[in-house]
This record gives structure tokens, sequence and C-alpha cells, in this order.
């Protein structure tokens, strides 16, 4: 696998501006790149590049490598901004044409910064603090400089959320996050996702599986789905191997798809590159045939839904081919469909652990004397409801387990009984020997008990009375029905 933390031509590359602002562009060797105010270069400068480095742009599109900035620290003083008063001109003499004209006549940044800070009136005034923050602001405006970060799963997210958070969802970091941790996403895993982020959970959950395993999308459309997102990631075709489509029609165990024809019709030589096609297309139909099998054999570890359609739906269809004890996470931008979510979930049975949550995430300034978490941030990065699936046996349970065997014994005894022609023993005296053999009974005696008993018990669970009422101490009695039960009533408060 080749090296992802060096720029080849080819990549995606998302450029961080000073003002904290983002672009992607695909980096070419005849490309070339403008990041508007801060100018253009030809993106071949950057091959070779890695990841992560700081340019500033010069004359003639070079770039020049930045050293990374010491934090100084700062020492308060007894300064204080209570009488600056910022009117504009007054203060600060050197006006927007002047300014421009520097800019044009190509002098640097730094200097035009020294000279705003030489010329401001009220500068020597003001606080370290905010001398610091003045020259900050200063720099994020005519600093010609950028960072070349790679498009991982997180860069990329925070690039879309601060133009349009809608289509991703409203997802956030931390969110990504713990969908990814809750269902254990690994290699060699089988997955399932059903999301509308362009991509975006697709490609961090390939990612995390380095093309090992399976990952099985399903989408609304006829066609494969524009993943936008998934395209910007850098992902080499050994990475995006294990990935698998589906649209929902092909995804119905009781839907026949229709493929169009996989061989030249009549007698007609084909030519060469009729002859490719029609290979593809085969290739293509035994693929798709192939994922459904897969997904109707069941037994996924995971599945992921992120999508705008009714979340009950997606799980009425999908969960059944979980495998016991898979992970099951819901993402919605809303409470109150998760809420509903997991109500209907408790009443259908086979799901453990319903839990909501949503996460807390707030980004901190970490400065020397100027440590404060950030004023404006997301407001929320959705709600998650994790689930896990079990396998919904009734004989898994205790109490209907325990009735069952206790019905099971006392038929036995009574068939041995019949046979002996002694009264029955209490299920106390039993031993191994007599469960295994049915004691002195006859064999056919002992089967038709066992049959009954099963039969009885069938009944019973379908008429729901197994284990409501049954008694604590372990011999297999009922309660009498009108018998009178002891109520454990809640302490009163003491007044």
């Amino acid at each position: 696998m080749s090296n992802r933390h060096i720029i080849k031509a080819g990549d995606n590359v998302v450029f961080r501006m000073p003002s904290g602002q983002t672009r992607v562009h695909k980096v070419d060797d005849k490309a070339t790149i403008s990041l508007g105010k801060f100018g253009t270069f030809p993106s071949s400068r950057l091959l070779g590049h890695p990841f992560g480095l700081t340019y500033e742009i010069v004359d003639s599109g070079i770039l020049r490598v930045m050293q990374p900035e010491v934090v100084k620290e700062l020492e308060e003083t007894q300064a204080t901004n209570e009488y600056i008063e910022d009117v504009g001109q007054a203060v600060q003499p050197l006006t927007f044409e002047e300014i421009e004209a520097l800019k044009k006549s190509g002098t640097a940044a730094s200097d035009i910064i020294n000279m705003q800070i030489t010329s401001h009136a009220n500068y020597e005034l003001k606080t370290e603090f905010s001398k610091e923050k003045y020259r900050k602001r200063k720099q994020a405006k005519f600093n010609k400089t950028f960072t070349a970060l790679p498009p991982s799963p997180s860069n990329l997210l925070s690039h879309i959320v601060a133009q349009q958070p809608s289509r991703v969802q409203h997802l956030r970091i931390d969110t990504l996050a713990q969908m990814l941790t809750f269902t254990n996403v690994q290699e060699d895993g089988r997955y399932i996702v059903v999301e509308d982020c362009a991509g975006l959970i697709v490609g961090a959950v390939l990612e995390r599986m380095g093309g090992k395993g399976t990952l099985l999308t399903i989408h609304d459309a006829d066609s494969p789905p524009a993943h936008h997102i998934l395209n910007q990631m850098n992902l080499t075709p050994e990475e995006l191997a294990p990935l698998r489509v589906l649209n929902w029609a092909t995804a119905d165990e009781s839907h026949t798809p229709v493929f169009p024809p996989t061989s030249p019709s009549g007698k007609k030589t084909k030519s060469e590159r009729e002859r490719r096609r029609l290979e593809k297309r085969k290739e293509a139909i035994d693929l798709v045939l192939q994922t459904r099998e897969d997904l109707f054999a069941g037994e996924w570890d995971a599945m992921i839904v992120v999508s705008q359609y009714e979340p009950m739906s997606i799980v009425r269809r999908l969960g059944k081919y979980l495998a016991g004890s898979a992970n099951c996470v819901i993402h919605s931008p809303y409470n109150s469909v998760l809420a509903d979510l997991q109500v209907k979930l408790r009443q259908q049975g086979g799901w453990l652990n319903l839990q909501p949550t949503e996460g807390w995430l707030r980004r901190y300034q970490v400065l020397p004397g100027r440590t404060h978490p950030d004023m404006n941030v997301q407001g929320s990065g959705g709600w998650l409801l994790h689930a896990i699936k079990v396998y919904d046996d009734p004989s898994a349970s205790s109490i209907v387990h325990w009735e069952f065997q206790a019905k099971k014994r006392r038929k036995l005894n009574e068939a041995g009984a019949s046979a002996s022609g002694s009264a029955p023993e209490t299920p106390a005296e039993e031993t191994v020997e007599d469960r295994e053999t049915g004691g002195a009974a006859d064999e056919e005696v002992v089967e038709a008990a066992l049959v009954e008993a099963d039969e009885e018990m069938q009944v019973d669970q379908s008429s729901g009375e197994v284990g409501l009422d049954a008694d604590a101490s372990g011999d297999g009695q009922r309660y009498p029905a009108g018998a009178e039960q002891t109520v454990i009533e809640p302490l009163e408060s003491a007044s």
C-alpha cells in the first residue's frame, strides 16, 4: 500500500486558510489552484511533499514552507482597554486605498501588518492579550498562507459542516466517532450501512476496515450512488475492495431483479468493444446476485443508519439479517424520532441495551494565560440510538424454562407411578437416572407423558400464562385463582 502521508498526482487536498475557512482541490501535474485573495500557484509544487505543512505564496506562485510558530508566554501588565476608543481613521490613519496599493506593489504581508501596528494610535494602550489578538486578526487577513491537510473523514466533515450541515444530517466529529466505536468497526468485519451523507459514513468505515471484510451499502437509486465525499478521501482500490452496493428493490427477498442480456443476440458477430462491454455487464450482474445471497444469508456484524427515511422501516427490513449480539446504531438530528423508535423496538422484542445518547463537544483554545472554550460552536451533532440484536427465543427465558422443566418432572413422576402402581415421587427425590429413564416407568408411558407436557407448554405459551405467577420456592406450583398475594408498598417519607 502506498504512503498516504505524501501528496501524489490525483490526490485531493484540504486547504485551510489563515481565516479558518477550508477548500478542497485535486492536485494534478498541470492544474493551477486558486485560493481567492490568498493567491494562485501550480499544484505540481505540492507533489512529493507531506501533508500538514504550512506554505506561504510568494511572487510568481512560488511556495515557501513556513516554520511552526512558537507560542510565547505573555506577561500581564497594568494596562487596560477601558479607555480605548477605536473610531476608525482617528486611530488608524492608514487607509484602505493605501493598503491596497501596498499589496499591489508586492509589499510583504508582515510589512503591511507592522505598518498598521506602528501607525495605530492606541496600540500601546492595549493589554498584551489584546495586542496578540490584534496581530492574529491582521495575519488572518493579509497573510498569503495555507496549510495542506489530508482529506480524512474529520477534515472533510468539518469542511462540509461549515458550509452546509444538512448535507451530512448535522453530524459532528464526536458523533461519527461514537458510531464507529459502538459498532466496533475493524478488519475482516461484515457491516451494513444505510446513509444519506454523500458517502461520508461509508468512507469512514472503509478506512477502518483496511481493505479486509465486507461493507454493504443500500440506497434508493437504480444506478450506483454518487458518493461525492467518498471520492475525495484518496482511498486506494485495495481499500475500496470490500464495498458492495444494492438498492432497496434488490435488497428485498420477494423481488426478482431483471437484468439486461449478457450474450449477443442472434448469430451476428460482435466487435471486440461490444464483447468487453457484455463481459463487464455479466460481472456486474454476478456481483449483484452474490451480494444478494450474502445479505439474505445473514450473520452481519453491525449496522449503521444515518438516513432521512423513517428508521423503523429500515430496521424492520434489515435487522433480521444481523447476527446475535450484533450492534445497531441509528442517528437522527431529532430526539423525538429516536424516542419513538426506542418504544417500537422494545415492543417488538429481539433488542437489548436500547440507549439514546447525545454527545457533547466543546473546543478549547489552549494558550498560556489564555485558555478558554470557543464561543462559536455547533449546537448539536444529533442523537444516537444504540441497540444489541438478540435472538428472540421464548424457551431462553429462565422463568419459562423452569416452568417447562417442572411440568416434565410432574408428568414423568405420574407416568412412573402409574406403571409401578406406587405413589408419585416428589421432584426433590428425583435422581439423574430417574430423569433420564423415567424411573421404572415403561418407555412408551414416559414418551406419552413428555408429549403431553410439551403440548400443555405450547398451550400455556400461546395464552401468555407461563411464568406470570410462578412460585419462587421452585416447587412448580401456581397460585390458585383468587389467592391473596403480598404486595410490597413503597415507604412513605416521614413528615
